[in-house]
């Protein structure tokens, strides 16, 4: 699995369909649909089904050989200086 890069969120949780579209793993719902449905998205390195599963800080979301995982917002730090 390639080296994840983090993708904040602002509350404790997120589906894995948004946050596919979040990280820009996919482009659309659409496109998440059945990427999850055909078993082709790993959880922390578990096969997920479920669009509707649960995600919260830590967790790694890989898919098409790419990997993100979901931050805090409140603790991620861009380095930009804004």
């Amino acid at each position: 699995m390639p080296e994840p890069y983090d993708v904040p969120i602002r509350d404790d949780s997120i589906r894995l369909g948004q946050f596919l579209k979040l990280a820009n793993l996919v482009e659309s719902g659409a496109e998440a649909k059945p990427l999850v449905q055909d078993g082709q998205v790993r959880v922390n390195g578990e096969v997920e089904t479920r669009r509707g599963r649960q995600l919260g800080p830590g967790d790694v979301v890989a898919v098409r050989g790419q990997a993100a995982r979901v931050v805090d917002a409140g603790s991620f730090e861009d380095d930009l200086p804004w």
